[in-house]
């Protein structure tokens, strides 16, 4: 006879509790962006600097944001497969040349592919020293963009110098690419704008540099921000690639070809950025200038990291970056004005920050508003050297006031050898 089982069923295990989504849904986004305008709206008319929401500094803003985001979007497509691309500037470098280069013999278009192979060919670069041979990945970057400055500067004075319209630093004027203007709607929205009304005059002008001579590289570059999401997060492809950047050996053990993914990815990255390039040479310029990209390689390196590594919060990044830059181009009444709306921002962060009993960080953002308040209030010009840095200034703010909530690949950057999960 069988002696009945005294062990007790285990409890039925009850389901983890996941933490709420942090991420905000399009109709928030939506509210949140309102705010936001409405906010700027107020500083404007506050402040009188009625050029801060006009239609010319929208599109300058988008002008510059374009090779910022594209620099950002390689960056990206490289990390999200594991390997850091510090080597971006270079690739970008390359673009330029590349870009001038075909660009003033045969064409803008044909500058606009021999601009992206060039940045691939970076891109390949940097692929082959750091997955095939596995070495540290910010050293392979950083030898890519001396590499390319030093590339360049040498084929310049071999290929510009002594041809008509050319210096050894210079290349020869480009024809421009087709620009586009929404006819009717374009000067309705400037006419709405000129009339600086709150709030609609402001919109009215973000719409309006959104539609007047809009170049169709920028148009390709917002595109792009779409297209990468879709591919990265929506295809079987881009599940693979992703995988490479969090878990390469399990994915391996799966059957991915990591190598393949890894390649692919950094090849794309620096197309990318080659093209962010093109846009420098053929689009904001019509030349190749030596140190026309600036440091935008390394800014639209710290676009991806203030999106958290994903296509939408790294466009956003990319305008604010652009639009600092923006603003000294323009009047130094606008950067002026942005001292009070930094010190409004600020103060809302800091009871945001109290309000989650973050008391360090909310007494260090009222101290900055406070001084930033002072500042304009006590002055009437702000230094031209502050100007030309607050593009700098605001990058290292932003980082600043993000690094709490930012999630790398697991895998971006430590080295992987084929066969280690054996």
């Amino acid at each position: 006879m069988s002696v009945p089982s005294t062990t007790s069923k285990p409890a039925a295990s009850q389901p983890k509790k996941t933490a709420p989504s942090r991420r905000l849904s399009p109709s928030m986004m939506m509210v949140v962006a309102a705010a936001g305008l409405a906010l700027y709206s107020i500083v404007r008319i506050a402040t009188g600097a009625n050029d801060i929401s006009s239609v010319g500094q929208i599109a300058a803003a988008l002008s510059l944001a374009v090779p910022i985001g594209l620099a950002g979007l390689g960056g990206l497509w490289s990390e999200r497969a594991g390997v850091v691309n510090i080597g971006l500037e270079g690739m970008m470098i390359l673009g330029t040349w590349f870009g001038a280069w075909a660009g003033y013999q045969w064409g803008p278009w044909t500058g606009v592919v021999m601009g992206v192979l060039g940045g691939a060919l970076g891109g390949l670069l940097h692929a082959i020293v750091t997955v095939t041979f596995g070495v540290n990945h910010i050293v392979s970057g950083v030898a890519v963009n001396i590499l390319a400055a030093g590339a360049t500067q040498y084929a310049s004075a071999i290929a510009f110098d002594g041809v008509k319209g050319g210096t050894p630093v210079q290349s020869p004027n480009i024809d421009p690419l087709p620009s586009w203007t929404v006819p009717g709607l374009a000067h309705w929205l400037a006419d709405i704008n000129d009339r600086h009304w709150f709030f609609v005059s402001d919109l009215a002008g973000v719409l309006g540099g959104l539609v007047t001579d809009i170049s169709v590289l920028t148009i390709v570059a917002v595109l792009l921000v779409p297209l990468t999401y879709w591919v990265l997060w929506r295809t079987p492809f881009g599940l693979r690639l992703r995988s490479c950047g969090e878990a390469p050996i399990a994915a391996e053990t799966l059957g991915v070809n990591v190598y393949k993914y890894k390649y692919i990815a950094v090849i794309i990255s620096g197309g990318l950025a080659g093209l962010g390039g093109v846009f420098l040479s053929e689009v904001a310029g019509n030349f190749y200038r030596e140190g026309q990209t600036g440091g935008r390689g390394y800014i639209g390196l710290a676009a991806m990291i203030f999106g958290n590594w994903r296509p939408g919060g790294l466009a956003a990044g990319a305008g604010l970056f652009g639009f600092t830059d923006s603003l000294r181009l323009r009047s130094n009444d606008n950067i002026h004005s942005m001292l009070l709306l930094l010190a409004v921002v600020l103060a809302l962060a800091a009871g945001w920050q109290l309000y989650r009993k973050r008391f360090i960080h909310s007494g260090t953002a009222l101290v900055v508003a406070g001084l930033s308040a002072l500042w304009y209030y006590s002055v009437d010009d702000v230094p031209s050297e502050f100007i030309s840095a607050a593009p700098y200034l605001t990058t290292l703010l932003v980082l600043a006031l993000s690094s709490q909530r930012l999630r790398m690949p697991k895998a971006d950057g430590i080295p992987y050898r084929r066969g280690e999960g054996k």
